[in-house]
């Protein structure tokens, strides 16, 4: 009988490790291709009654009435409200984040969940594990403690390694299954202040209405898919009246179920543009699909602003992969905005001042094809003027980035841009 070498074993052992870390890889970066391949052509406008039925029909379920909405602005407006939600709920808080850190924001949100608990509220909470992870550990022993339960979604675990790079990047607040909060906003001392104290420019959103059973449910899934807890009574699902005159959509989307609906929502209002399209997000990497639909908005005479964060205000590397690909865009006229004062970090798209979009969702692959994420639809011209209206206040803050300068990079930036690209830290 010949017995193998020493040597022979370890490279075995390592060629074996090797597959293992290979196939991780691929299962994290790669989910399961069903999204849509082929260009959206002929769509009728935003505006109009045959767009509601297509989208209604493409995305799962109609727009529900009877919605109000708040705009919040920063951390100054967006934390108050929230903090003051908490501190009124009798029934009870779910709560679900990707960031959670900071002595201040962080430690607030950790005492308001655990003054809750102690007062019988039932508490939920969903903290990202990678973006929690800079959270000192005692104040989630603190929420314990006081009777919160709580996920952090995704701790590396064996039985998860194919999916640790499917991260939740929802922002939901749902207090009492009555107030509802969503937006770009995570928890953390980065957005503490304002733009002019240097907090990160943001915007949030406080819902009433029966749209708020929709995020109740948004949240209800992780939580179900985290525990195989199902919430379902009426303290998390009371009966919901009308309490503003909004039509409004939740469109959710995860690398499990494969359909990546944002993705499809957003191809499809782009292709429903007659006249402007407006989307402000931190992270801007267009797919093909996507880069072919903002060229044939500009092709249709479409205007086409983009509002990003600086340079210096978001990893450089992402910036350059990002960058490499916005010469097509600016050629056909697409206006591209650098924001300066501080990061800008409000995911807001708006299409003919009549469809709005807002959420978690940024406009990359990430939120794509790898993140939990949710966002909302609404159809109304009252509330995208609004907003509209702070998309342009914002770009007097902005510088805009010319033709000129894209071709004229250095040779390194272009290099680093493409080397990002193709080890795929854009995903």
């Amino acid at each position: 009988m010949k017995v193998p070498r020493p040597w022979t074993t370890g490279v075995s052992a390592i060629a074996a490790l090797a597959t293992v870390a290979a196939v991780l890889v691929t299962l994290n970066a790669v989910p399961a291709p069903k999204r849509v391949a082929d260009p959206v052509g002929s769509v009728p406008a935003v505006h109009s009654d045959e767009f509601r039925r297509l989208q209604s029909a493409l995305l799962g379920s109609a727009a529900t009435p009877g919605n109000r909405v708040d705009i919040l602005e920063n951390g100054e407006e967006i934390y108050a409200a929230k903090l003051e939600a908490i501190a009124q709920a009798s029934e009870s808080i779910t709560f679900e984040t990707f960031e959670f850190w900071g002595e201040e924001v962080g430690g607030a949100f950790a005492q308001a969940l655990a003054d809750a608990a102690e007062r019988g509220v039932t508490v939920h909470a969903i903290f990202d594990y990678v973006g929690s992870i800079q959270a000192d550990r005692e104040k989630f022993r603190q929420m314990e403690e006081a009777g919160v339960e709580m996920v952090r979604w995704r701790e590396p675990s064996w039985y998860q390694l194919s999916r640790f790079n499917s991260r939740t990047h929802r922002k939901l607040l749902v207090v009492d299954g009555e107030v509802g909060f969503t937006g770009g906003a995570n928890v953390a001392d980065a957005w503490q202040g304002s733009p002019e104290t240097g907090g990160y420019r943001d915007l949030h959103y406080r819902l009433e209405g029966p749209v708020v059973a929709e995020l109740q449910s948004a949240f209800m899934l992780n939580w179900l898919n985290a525990t195989r807890q199902l919430l379902y009574t009426p303290r998390y699902f009371p009966p919901l009246e009308a309490r503003g005159e909004l039509d409004a959509k939740v469109v959710n989307s995860s690398p499990r179920e494969g359909k990546h609906r944002i993705r499809m929502m957003m191809l499809l209002a782009m292709a429903g543009a007659r006249e402007h399209v407006r989307l402000a997000t931190p992270y801007f990497y267009p797919d093909e699909m996507i880069m072919e639909a903002l060229l044939d908005a500009r092709e249709r005479g479409v205007e086409v602003d983009l509002l990003l964060p600086a340079e210096g205000n978001y990893s450089t590397a992402f910036r350059e992969a990002s960058r490499n690909r916005w010469g097509p865009l600016l050629e056909a006229g697409v206006r591209i905005h650098e924001y300066q004062p501080t990061k800008y970090h409000a995911k807001l798209y708006l299409i003919d001042d009549h469809w709005v979009s807002i959420g978690s969702a940024n406009l990359d692959n990430r939120s794509f094809r790898l993140n939990d994420e949710t966002n909302l639809i609404l159809m109304d011209s009252a509330l995208a003027t609004a907003l509209a209206e702070r998309f342009d206040g914002d770009l007097e803050h902005a510088k805009a980035y010319e033709l000129e300068a894209w071709e004229t990079r250095s040779l390194p930036r272009r290099l680093l841009g493409w080397l990002t690209m193709s080890i795929g830290w854009h995903l």
